[in-house]
């Protein structure tokens, strides 16, 4: 495949390379949202993962299953698969671009779920920084739904029964990543098999599409272009993360990936058009220490 023909990368060049998966993630919910709206929310994501997987595989390729452990292609697919539907799905049937917005920065706490998961099932040892960590987490989120009037329980309550269904996948998108985390580092043996993770999910998504009866696919040129952008960010995405952790510095890969959720919510207001408030800015920003907060706690335990 395509990285096999690269040539011989120094550690700097390989962390680059990784550091642009953080921009090309960022893009996902912005440019999701615009697919959705064009296609619908099943088709739309089964049309960006079924291109995604033709770019993974002329980047990553495939791999010999034959040497993947049996553990990990069990519950490492049933996890990814899990996450990108409810990941997907979050997006797509969300009512307004606000409210994509706002369950894409629910899905941005699968740092700390993640680093959570490793403490629990991975015997990753932490400090006391996991306390405030996951706290302020779980404040950035509550003032993301808060909508204009601040830390109020009452509308934050009243903006979940908006639309319960796109907010709870949200929700179990987030942890679905970090159980998906834990079993990769746990069974995995260092295989990668994302190429593959990424056809299933396309196919379960087809399936879906084929038993509601949706209406005909119509495609123009602007909705086609957004498609591709869409599908380049979400592939290309995972292929150059995997350059990164593979030949470059993946303590700042890591670091810099806790960052996620403020470039997000910058490229989808502005992709979307929409204005989000300083309340959701403050949030976006809790999320975002409380991830960094996480990760401060594991590694100043390791060191």
């Amino acid at each position: 495949m395509l990285l096999r023909y690269l040539p011989q990368l120094t550690p700097n060049s390989a962390t680059l390379i990784g550091l642009s998966a953080v921009f090309l993630w960022s893009s996902n919910v912005g440019l999701m949202r615009s697919v959705s709206q064009s296609f619908g929310a099943v088709a739309g994501a089964a049309l960006i993962y079924t291109l995604a997987t033709l770019i993974l595989f002329f980047t990553i390729g495939l791999p010999k299953l034959k040497d993947v452990p049996k553990r990990y292609l069990f519950w490492g697919s049933l996890l990814f698969i899990a996450y990108e539907l409810c990941f997907a799905l979050a997006i797509g049937y969300a009512q307004n671009s606000r409210q994509a917005i706002e369950v894409g920065m629910i899905n941005y706490l699968w740092p700390t779920f993640t680093l959570l998961f490793a403490i629990l099932l991975n015997n990753v040892k932490a400090n006391g920084l996991i306390v405030p960590g996951c706290a302020a987490a779980m404040i950035g989120i509550f003032l993301v739904l808060a909508a204009e009037i601040g830390l109020n329980m009452a509308q934050v309550w009243a903006n979940l029964l908006s639309n319960p269904l796109s907010y709870s996948l949200a929700f179990a998108a987030a942890i679905l990543w970090g159980l998906y985390c834990a079993v990769t580092v746990r069974t995995s043996q260092g295989h990668n098999v994302v190429t593959l993770f990424f056809a299933l999910v396309a196919v379960v998504l087809w399936i879906k599409y084929a038993f509601i009866g949706a209406p005909s696919l119509i495609f123009t040129v602007d909705n086609s272009l957004i498609l591709l952008l869409a599908a380049a960010g979400l592939g290309l995405g995972y292929g150059t993360w995997n350059i990164g952790i593979l030949s470059g510095n993946m303590t700042l890969l890591a670091g810099a990936s806790y960052f996620t959720p403020v470039l997000s919510a910058v490229f989808a207001a502005f992709f979307l058009s929409t204005k989000l408030s300083w309340i959701f800015w403050q949030g976006v920003l809790c999320v975002t220490l409380g991830a960094v907060l996480c990760w401060l706690a594991t590694r100043q335990k390791s060191n």
